[in-house]
């Protein structure tokens, strides 16, 4: 048995197939000046090959989200990239060298950039730079890239690492898990594994190099462990676990329609899904939500190279509210800045984006950009139930200010005699702590609080999250963040007003007991986490959950609330296991 980590949730047990690129040989001899021409020539021609190769994989990859194209969106800015490009071309020119060659140097130093980092946010750009690198490197030489998109017969995918474009192009009827050296959590790897929902199990160090085609392998996705080649008492074993995991998913799938409330019907709370695009309503829908607490916007105009006009944005949100009606759709504003940049929007580079011109903020400064979403959102209003949401809020100036606008934007509206909804809800992301410490002012401002709690949790307690070196320190059941969740709760029911959250804490079952206890009104999450978390909600007392929460605030220690929590868990004989997906909130 080895142990990795735990990326997507199963078991499967099965023959190996190991995938392994053919070995690139980089020719490292010297060019003349008249060749570099000509060097320089194949390596625009592979550029422009690989720029088709990525766009047709984007498209591919539409089918499991529209979140996850954006990771090929990221490749395509990359390879257009004039900076990225012109550094192999001198690379040429300069050093006299082959195109393959300047390819892989450049590459490999921006990798080496990225990693010196340490930060676990810039080694994805270094991963995504090492798929590009050798995209390149591999048209230049003609070298065809394996497609796992043809593999036929029923395997277990072990691998060394692989990339989003190797992920993004499984057949899904033919890999039954994987198991990959490389990769975190948080990696894309594991990302879309569980958004495609094939056990996967990463960061396994060497076992690419034990593994042979043709072994017997057995791969946990939910413990996080494999076993080359284990015994008959073994397989039995597990093949009695997977059924137990495979009924309980069934379980699971019963409760689609059921109602997300406790045991004996005192409380209930709407589980709702977070969506970036049209693509996304069935599964959530097929997961039981109950509408789209969190209707990300920002993918709309980071795939392209000009801002969306006000036609193309009333459909996008038009197809998401039909497709989600008659439930709820919030729709959250443009949320850029950060580590989300528009390569088309003057954004000045910032010593800190994460603190600077970002959200709202651009909103306010660049109102034809916020009215003509604003337009957009409110004509979509007419098809179903919509709120909006404005993001990034730290005080009552801002609240507002984007109200005056969207004022504006109605009487606009009404003069020219369209159509919108006119009681539209109007709410407010509370992820600064200025804004959950002063919550009883904003709430005579808005109808509704949606607690994101990616960017509330780093803000509060100094750690950013994507950092491995303080990740230990980034904890959503510090007593320091329930007390900011319990405060903003409580400030929105003495105002009359509702609070949801729409962060990744809102998916982790380990908290569910907890935030039902705190008194949160809606869930918003990621649509494969609802299941297990309607599961909890429904297997809990209310009173019971309160009783938890209050327990919770006065405890001194994280690790002490989530040792309560999970022997609160394993009462209800649930596994004491959180299933945290990472979107971006």
């Amino acid at each position: 048995m080895q142990k990795g980590i735990a990326a997507s949730p199963g078991i499967e047990t099965g023959k190996v197939f190991v995938f392994r690129e053919q070995a690139v040989s980089i020719d490292q001899s010297a060019v003349s000046r008249e060749q570099a021409e000509h060097e320089v020539v194949r390596l625009e021609k592979a550029v422009g090959t690989s720029l088709e190769q990525i766009e047709a994989i984007k498209d591919q990859t539409i089918e499991i989200g529209k979140e996850y194209a954006e990771i090929f969106e990221a490749h395509l800015m990359i390879l257009e990239d004039a900076v990225f490009i012109n550094k192999m071309k001198n690379k040429i020119r300069g050093d006299l060298i082959t195109a393959e060659n300047a390819a892989h140097q450049v590459a490999e130093e921006y990798i080496a950039q990225f990693n010196n980092m340490g930060n676990a946010y810039f080694k994805e750009r270094a991963a995504d730079v090492k798929d590009i690198g050798e995209r390149i490197v591999r048209n230049i030489l003609g070298i065809e890239s394996k497609s796992l998109s043809e593999l036929t017969e029923k395997v277990i995918l072990i691998a060394e690492d692989l990339t989003p474009s190797n992920t993004a192009q499984i057949n899904r009827n033919a890999v039954l898990a994987f198991a990959v050296d490389m990769g975190g959590r948080t990696s894309h790897t594991s990302i879309m594994a569980r958004s495609m929902e094939i056990p996967a199990v990463v960061g396994l160090c060497d076992f690419s190099q034990k593994a042979k085609d043709g072994d017997m392998v057995i791969v946990d996705g939910s413990e996080g462990t494999v076993i080359l080649n284990p015994d008959a008492e073994t397989l039995k074993r597990y093949q009695a676990k997977k059924e137990e995991y495979l009924k309980d998913v069934n379980e699971l799938g019963k409760l689609k329609n059921e109602p997300c409330k406790t045991v004996c019907g005192e409380r209930r709370i709407e589980i709702c899904a977070n969506v970036g695009g049209r693509e996304d309503c069935a599964g959530a829908s097929d997961k039981g939500a109950e509408g789209c607490g969190l209707f990300r916007t920002e993918f709309l105009y980071m795939d392209r190279t000009a801002l969306p006009n006000e036609e193309e944005q009333f459909k996008a949100y038009r197809e998401v509210v039909e497709s989600m009606a008659p439930n709820p759709v919030i729709i959250r504003t443009l949320d850029i800045g950060g580590d989300k940049k528009l390569p088309y929007l003057d954004m000045p580079a910032e010593q800190n984006p994460f603190l600077g011109w970002r959200a709202i903020r651009i909103c306010l400064e660049r109102t034809d950009i916020f009215k003509t979403q604003l337009r957009a959102i409110l004509r979509a209003s007419s098809f179903g139930k919509v709120r909006i949401m404005f993001p990034m809020i730290s005080g009552l100036a801002e609240i507002r200010k984007a109200k005056l606008i969207l004022k504006e934007v109605q009487d606009e509206l009404e003069a020219e005699g369209v159509h919108f909804d006119k009681d539209l809800e109007v709410g407010i992301m509370i992820e600064i702590p200025s804004a959950a410490i002063t919550a009883d002012l904003l709430a005579k401002e808005i109808d509704f609080f949606s607690i994101g709690t990616n960017d509330l949790i780093q803000y509060t307690l100094a750690a950013d999250r994507m950092n491995e070196r303080i990740s230990h320190l980034y904890d959503p059941l510090h007593p320091a963040v329930l007390r900011l969740i319990k405060h903003v709760v409580d400030a929105s029911h003495r105002a009359g007003i509702w609070t949801g959250m729409c962060g990744e804490m809102a998916g982790d079952i380990a908290a569910a007991p907890i935030l039902l206890g705190l008194g949160l009104d809606e869930l918003s999450m990621s649509a494969i986490s609802i299941p297990r978390v309607k599961k909890v909600i429904r297997s809990t007392n209310y009173r019971d959950a309160a009783k938890l929460a209050e327990a919770a605030l006065n405890l001194e220690e994280p690790d002490e609330i989530r040792a309560m929590v999970n022997s609160f868990l394993s009462g209800l004989n649930q596994t004491p296991e959180s299933i945290i997906l990472t979107e971006g909130v």
